[in-house]
């Protein structure tokens, strides 16, 4: 039987092969982006009581309508204004599944899409399964920075959509107003698509605001944005997200949706929507992820590994190149089999030529028992 592979580039995530290796090797596990500590017992009891209360059934296309008018309530509380929960929101299995069907709704062969690079990893296969054309704006150590000057050398009569991300993975950098300003002057007038992956949202630290999408009503207009409740909540396994738009784009996503997923986990969606009720739970999570970070960095002081700024996300960057002027691949494996730490190179996050800057990533979503312990034996490399 001849099969011909519709991404014949694509092997095994970096995550997965990281992963294994630090299992194979018994290290400490830095490198996929998940907690080693539980969500909350009270959502968890809130998701038993619905299944108790008989919500095991499929729940509506678009999501439970007390998790949608949930969420509008936050969007509210943090923008200041009102999506129609009806019409401009739809609940997804993750975020993953929700920039899948953004991307499937809305590129067709021969579209180019602009990526901001390093890319989360599911962005290009998207649009190389629908045809398009992956356009990479490689962002560079160490600030990873846009340069809108150079950027807008990269759209053309054939750009459908643009995909940012901010707070961004891998390199924890944030974008700005003057960001956002920019984008939005980039696309007036055009049939652009922005669609925005949010999903660190309330991970920002040292005072600084997230710069959504939906605190700019013109680019809203053109926009799609992606959440994830699994980030949020520590409870990456429930696969529960988002995706916020306004309603002729949302009606195309629905389109999608229906024949991909159709509708997520019934008892799920109630207990979180149970859960928003108390803002606190997620407006001090940026709180919460400052200290571990401020924490595994006091455990890294001495090494010989530099870190990089984290305005956001649960991963920390650091130059390596003070220890060794390898590939960051062979760098990663190497940590991990010789002193136990497992961590993510950064090249892989890019399509296009390989970055010359020696960095990985670290995750710091951890207990401070394994911060510690990683920083005491980095400290030695």
């Amino acid at each position: 039987m001849q099969i011909t592979s519709k991404l014949p580039q694509v092997g095994t995530t970096i995550f997965t092969v990281m992963s294994n290796l630090a299992r194979n090797h018994g290290a400490i596990n830095l490198s996929q982006g998940f907690p080693n500590f539980d969500c909350s017992p009270r959502l968890k009891a809130l998701v038993q009581h619905h299944m108790e209360q008989g919500a095991n059934q499929y729940a509506p296309m678009p999501g439970s309508p007390e998790l949608r008018t949930a969420i509008i309530d936050k969007v509210e509380r943090l923008y200041g204004w009102r999506p129609n929960a009806d019409t401009e929101i739809t609940i997804t299995a993750g975020a993953t599944q929700a920039l899948f069907t953004a991307i499937t709704a809305f590129v067709h062969p021969g579209d180019e899409v602009i990526l901001l690079e390093p890319a989360y990893d599911s962005y290009g296969p998207a649009v190389e399964l629908c045809g398009g054309k992956v356009v990479p704006y490689q962002l560079r150590a160490p600030d990873y920075r846009v340069d809108w000057e150079a950027f807008r050398q990269l759209v053309s009569p054939r750009t459908r959509m643009i995909v940012i991300n901010t707070p961004h993975n891998p390199t924890g950098s944030l974008l700005e107003r003057e960001d956002l300003e920019q984008l939005q002057a980039l696309t007036r007038g055009t049939d652009i698509l922005v669609l925005s992956d949010e999903v660190y949202e309330h991970l920002i630290y040292d005072g600084a605001e997230h710069q959504s999408i939906l605190r700019y009503p013109e680019l809203w207009q053109r926009s799609m944005a992606t959440y994830s409740f699994g980030k949020t909540f520590h409870n990456t396994g429930w696969k529960l997200g988002y995706c916020l738009g306004p309603e002729p784009l949302m009606r195309e996503f629905r389109r999608v949706h229906q024949f991909n997923v159709f509708s997520v986990h019934h008892p799920t969606q109630r207990a979180v929507a149970d859960f928003l009720q108390t803002p606190e739970e997620y407006l001090s999570l940026g709180d919460f992820y400052q200290r571990k970070r401020d924490h595994f960095l006091r455990s890294m002081e001495g090494s010989r590994f530099q870190p990089l700024a984290c305005g956001g996300t649960y991963f920390q960057l650091f130059d390596y190149s003070a220890i060794s002027q390898e590939k960051d691949t062979d760098f990663a494996v190497w940590l991990t089999e010789e002193h136990g730490v497992a961590t993510i190179p950064v090249s892989p996050f890019y399509s296009a030529a390989e970055p010359e800057a020696k960095v990985v990533r670290m995750c710091f979503a951890k207990t401070e028992e394994v911060l510690e312990a990683a920083g005491e034996v980095l400290r030695g490399v």
